[in-house]
Parts: C-alpha cells; sequence; structure tokens
C-alpha cells in the first residue's frame, strides 16, 4: 500500500459485546504498564491525543491505549473474532446521491486507463505538491492481478449522471505472518477520490464497502501503510534516499546542493561504477523461481511481520517487468540461486517544471544477501538502477536496510511509512523488524 492509504475498517460497526471485549484487553495491558507505539516510530506529540471521527470507531488499538511491548503477552488474536457470512451486513454501502458502485476490471485496457487517470491527477503529491505518483498501466496492472485476486476487490465509485470513475480502493489477497500466528489478509492500496469531491466524504464509505466484500471472502485482517499517522500503527519507517542523477534531481527541487559543495564535486560524489562486481549475477528467470522463493521465505523468517509467499506468488512479484520491476540473482558456479537483488520502478510526475516532466524512481523491494556482503549486492542494485535511467534509489529503514545505508551515501528522508494490521492485536515492533514491502 502507498504511503498515504488509510486504514481498512470492518464492514460493520462493532457491536457493544465486540466494544466491551476491546476495552477489557487495553484495561488490562494499561494495568501491566504495557505502552503504545513502535520505539523507533517518529510520531508527533500530540498524535495520542487527535481524534478520528471514522477510525476511532474501529477496532484498533489506539495510542492513548499505551499499549507498546505485547510480546509476553497472549494478545495475538483478532480484536473482533471472524464471522459467519450469515452475521454480516449483506448490501452495499449506500453512496451518496448522484454516486453509484462500480467493479473494475483492470485487464479491460480501458477501465484500466479510467484507474491510470483517476489516480494520475488526483493520488499522492508531496507536501509542496511537486511531485505526484505517476503510476504507469504496466505497474497496475501488475500491482492488481497477483494469485487469487478478484475483480469485486477492484472497486470504483463513478457519477451516476456521467459516468466518470470519481473514487477507487483496492485489495489483493496475501497471507501475513505477524510475529508466529500466519492468517490470510489483504493489502489495500490505491484509495484515491477525484479532489473536487474530498468533502463528500465518500473515503470512509469506500473503504467500509471493501471491507465488508472482504469479509464475505472470509477475510477479516488487513496490512496497510499511511504517510500519517492513524490509531494503531505496528511500526513506523523512515524513508532514505540515494541519489544517482544529481543534476536532475537539483533542477526538479527534489534535493538541493550541500553547503559548500559545487555541482561538480555533488556528481563525483555519487558517481557509481559502470559495472557491477558480484560473480554470477544474472537476470532472474522462470528457471530461478523455485529456488529463489525459497531463499527469499527462509530470508524473511528473521522478521516478525512478512508475507508468506507462494511459489506462485513470488513469481508473480518477482519475474521481471520492463518498467515494473527489476530482480537478479546470484549463482554460484553449481548454477544454484544464493542471493537477490529487487526493486521496483515508480516515477512520478513533476507538476509545474518546464525542463522536466517524470521522476524516475527505483524503490527496494526485497533483498537477500547470503553468499555475498550486503553492501557490495546493494552498490549493484544502484548500478543497475542508473543503468535503467532512475533518478533516485529509495528504500526504507526495515530489515537490513539500514546496515548499508550510511556506506552507499543514502540519505533519510522527511517521509514516514507507519505499518498497520486491521484486527488484529499484537505488540508493536522497531522497523527493523518489519520484513513486508508494500507497493
Amino acid at each position: 500500500m502507498s504511503d498515504n492509504d488509510s486504514n481498512l475498517p470492518q464492514g460493520r460497526d462493532p457491536t457493544e459485546q465486540e466494544k466491551a471485549k476491546i476495552a477489557n484487553i487495553l484495561e488490562m495491558l494499561k494495568q501491566q504498564n504495557i505502552s503504545v507505539g513502535s520505539s523507533s516510530a517518529v510520531v508527533p506529540a500530540n498524535a495520542a491525543d487527535k481524534k478520528h471521527a471514522f477510525w476511532d470507531t474501529q477496532p484498533m488499538l489506539s495510542m492513548n491505549d499505551n499499549v507498546q511491548e505485547l510480546a509476553n503477552q497472549k494478545m495475538h488474536e483478532p480484536l473482533i473474532p471472524n464471522k459467519e457470512v450469515s452475521e454480516l451486513r449483506q448490501t452495499p454501502y449506500n453512496m451518496p446521491k448522484g454516486f453509484v458502485w462500480t467493479d473494475i476490471d483492470i485487464t479491460d485496457l480501458d477501465e484500466k486507463h479510467q484507474v491510470y487517470d483517476l489516480l494520475n491527477r488526483n493520488y499522492v503529491e508531496d507536501d509542496d505538491c511537486m511531485f505526484r505518483f505517476d503510476y504507469s498501466h504496466e505497474f497496475l496492472q501488475w500491482a492488481l492481478t497477483p494469485p487469487g485476486f478478484k475483480k469485486s476487490f477492484h472497486l470504483g465509485v463513478r457519477s451516476e449522471k456521467t459516468q466518470k470513475l470519481v473514487a477507487f480502493i483496492s485489495a489483493v489477497p496475501a497471507t501475513v505472518r505477524a510475529y508466529d500466528n500466519s492468517f490470510p489478509s489483504v493489502e489495500i492500496n490505491f484509495l484515491c477520490v477525484h479532489k473536487k469531491l474530498r468533502s463528500k466524504r465518500l473515503a470512509p464509505v469506500l473503504i467500509k464497502e471493501i471491507t465488508r466484500r472482504a469479509n464475505h471472502a472470509g477475510v477479516f485482517q488487513a496490512v496497510y501503510t499511511a504517510g500519517v499517522v492513524l490509531p494503531g500503527p505496528v511500526s513506523t519507517c523512515r524513508y532514505w534516499h540515494r541519489t544517482l542523477n544529481p543534476k536532475k534531481l537539483v533542477d526538479v527541487g527534489f534535493t538541493r546542493i550541500p553547503h559548500r559543495m559545487t555541482m561538480a564535486r555533488m556528481c563525483k560524489l555519487y558517481k557509481l561504477p559502470v559495472e557491477t562486481s558480484t560473480p554470477g549475477l544474472t537476470v532472474m528467470t522462470e528457471d530461478h523461481v523455485e529456488e529463489a522463493c525459497q531463499l527469499l521465505k527462509v530470508h524473511l523468517n528473521n522478521f516478525k511481520l512478512a508475507i508468506d509467499f507462494s511459489k506462485e506468488d513470488f513469481a508473480h512479484w518477482f519475474l521481471p517487468r520492463k518498467g515494473v520491476i527489476s530482480s537478479h540473482v546470484v549463482l554460484n558456479t553449481d548454477g544454484k540461486v544464493t542471493d537477490l537483488i529487487s526493486y521496483y520502478h515508480l516515477h512520478s510526475s513533476i507538476i509545474g517544471n518546464p525542463k522536466h516532466s517524470h521522476l524516475n524512481a527505483a524503490y527496494s523491494f526485497y533483498n537477500v544477501a547470503n553468499t555475498v556482503d550486503l553492501e557490495d549486492l546493494m552498490r549493484d542494485a544502484l548500478i543497475l538502477a542508473k543503468a535503467e535511467g532512475m533518478d533516485v534509489f529509495n528504500a526504507l529503514e526495515q530489515m537490513t536496510n539500514l546496515d548499508y545505508f550510511n556506506a552507499l551515501k543514502f540519505g533519510g528522508g522527511d517521509g514516514n511509512l507507519q505499518y498497520y494490521l486491521y484486527n488484529w492485536c499484537c505488540p508493536t515492533m522497531d522497523s527493523k523488524d518489519v520484513g513486508v514491502v508494500l507497493l
């Protein structure tokens, strides 16, 4: 999920009995002097006091409930138990007058373009309104069609009068492991409402309806991220950036020339070798999928929050797609997969710049350094990304990423990404314990 997406509420409000259960859990935790929030989280001082008219009604642990370390408690369970289909709301939520629900067929070129156009004009922008995510058609196809995807989970809203797509939200299936517990889940992404309709409060209805549909499919948990602090973050991960094209990044205002440095010196500082250095490094193919998948599964066992990839899932998410996902493996002398590099391509439109229209960014996906040094492996990732025309390489402060940031001249960014688990009670964790990368 992208860094501005929002919470996934249940497809109905909790009953009084369920509210009482949540209150009892939280009261017990308070009595044991357990506090909320990751020790690594960068949270505004008044975040716990902020009221969320919608989110505060949902089964999420609130920061006011002072829940930080549940590791010694047997609290790894849903806050609200799963329900039988007969107990769920059977009809879609009502839309405001003038708007109607629509299922989007993301495999249809015209409907895919409608989603692209909505996101391109109305989705995530930086605080200064200089950059806006520009998900390509190919990226959307990749992001929304993993094994087991459902058309009904690609949920749109149209103007009843014009039939124009004015809002969208998506969910894709995933098996999530939080500490020692694995459960079916959905990843929520691409929550977007047309700028002119934000006063209509379509977003809460969109979220409630996608959750109702997930519940009817037997899924009652979700994983998602947000750039804003909402109730119940599991962890917070900071963005780090590695300059690949200094001149362009300065031209578009993404970065600036440091004090007492010239552009020539800046280019020299960030210069990379032309060729990679890891023996046996090659583009991943279908022949490598089984071994690479097993390599990643073993690696992810080191982290407290992770996705459990099946072989089919891995093939979808990691097999290279030009301009979407780049994956390389290291082969030993016997031809066995020993290491993995992957990053996805997510570009941004540059707003109002006469010289450049797009910022080309690579985002670190999953990397496994098993037989080579992680710093050397990631240097090769930077070289590969630059060769593909990337201007900047972005990575989150999670897993083992912090081990190479300084040596490879990454700089800490202004943005933080909060990770959330919906309707699941578990301990918070440091960013280094997070082994999930959402698009």
